[in-house]
């Protein structure tokens, strides 16, 4: 069976490659600062305490497609569609900037952080996190989280938790089974999703994340992701004792996501 998460590590090596190869030509960027420790943005992230509510917290996402289903939803206006999760409710928004095998692109990053600066929600970067340069552009763009996908990284992820820290960022550290929670709590994580989908296989099973929450630490903010493709479920996960879901394909789907919104919330 096809390993889908190879081919896009490859290719994350190549952007990383690319983007290094554009900060030798421009030693004057932010991002080149912020590697160097020349230069700290004066920002503070709320992702965190963006997921600690009285009702469950929505991390809405905006994916136009995936490696396993094609094209979900042709997204043309990544900020009109922020601004509606906003206007249902969501804590913190997602956004995918792959665009080889997720449709994304920084610039949605960038356009809808500046459009929402003044509303004060957070954005996570969802992106296949392996560098720290990743993590500065993710800065420079406007996200105040990121995501750290150990199947990917594996302890890699105690630098990456480290510099994304250093720097203001949360990281909402992904896992799926009992041995990468383990990798994740040595790595100093303070954020942990659960991700329903097997990343080698894309096959998603709900009860993933039921299984490992009760192994996850009190003091842990919690997220189930993927899979959630109505409120009654987000509820049994809050029920549960999960703080926050990730919703993606449902809500860029919806032709209502507002209302699905405030129903994972209220009920």
């Amino acid at each position: 069976m096809q390993n889908r998460l190879e081919p896009i590590l490859l290719q994350k090596k190549r952007e990383v490659a690319d983007l290094y190869q554009r900060l030798e030509q421009d030693t004057h960027h932010s991002i080149a600062k912020i590697l160097r420790g020349e230069f700290k943005p004066e920002f503070s992230s709320h992702f965190k305490n963006a997921l600690k509510s009285s009702s469950l917290a929505v991390i809405a996402e905006i994916k136009r497609k995936s490696p396993s289903k094609g094209m979900i939803a042709p997204i043309s206006d990544p900020v009109s569609l922020a601004k509606r999760y906003i206007s249902g409710g969501a804590s913190a928004l997602s956004i995918l900037t792959d665009k080889e095998f997720f449709g994304g692109q920084i610039d949605d990053l960038i356009q809808v952080s500046e459009i929402i600066q003044k509303k004060s929600t957070p954005i996570l970067r969802k992106d296949f996190i392996i560098d720290n340069v990743q993590i500065a552009e993710a800065l420079v763009s406007g996200a105040s989280a990121i995501l750290c996908i150990i199947a990917a990284v594996g302890m890699k992820a105690k630098s990456l938790i480290e510099f994304a820290h250093s720097i203001g960022l949360d990281v909402l550290v992904e896992i799926h089974d009992p041995e990468e929670l383990k990798i994740a709590l040595d790595c100093g994580a303070d954020i942990i999703g659960i991700n329903n989908r097997n990343l080698k296989t894309f096959e998603v099973d709900i009860e993933s994340s039921l299984n490992i929450i009760t192994a996850i630490p009190k003091t842990i903010i919690k997220v189930a992701e993927s899979g959630i493709t109505d409120p009654a479920l987000a509820r049994q996960y809050y029920q549960a004792g999960f703080d926050a879901v990730l919703i993606g394909e449902a809500l860029v789907k919806s032709n209502d996501p507002e209302k699905f919104i405030r129903e994972c919330r209220n009920g």
